[in-house]
């Protein structure tokens, strides 16, 4: 495994496991309004605080010292470095051909609900 790699591999599976305890905390917080036992529970800082930062460890201890998991990643970086990407050129007027296609799209949408809406609004009269 090369050592940037291995670098990148454990930055993305820290920000992956600080996700998770994130998600965890934020539907401790929004199920503590829904359901009683949760929110007894979610009193308690050891598990409002403490059972996110836990899932968190356990998550990131779980992937980096797995060697199937470790592989597996390397793999992944290893394919994604023999892609050819666009030139910079190219994808700037890719964008800009899509931002005006989406424009283009959006008028025509709201000249047909306009369009829709006064007929409708003569039939109701």
């Amino acid at each position: 495994m090369d050592k940037t790699n291995s670098k990148f591999i454990t930055v993305c599976f820290l920000s992956l496991a600080a996700l998770v305890g994130f998600t965890v905390s934020v539907l401790i917080k929004a199920l503590s309004g829904a359901f009683g036992v949760i929110a007894k529970l979610s009193d308690y800082d050891l598990f409002k605080h403490g059972l996110p930062v836990m899932l968190a460890v356990v998550l990131f201890a779980s992937l980096q010292f797995n060697k199937n998991v470790l592989q597996w990643a390397d793999e992944v970086v290893a394919e994604i470095k023999k892609v050819v990407w666009p030139p910079i050129k190219d994808t700037r007027m890719m964008t800009v051909v899509v931002i005006i296609m989406v424009f283009i799209s959006s008028i025509i949408i709201s000249v047909f609900d306009l369009f829709s809406g006064f007929v409708l609004n003569q039939f109701l009269k």
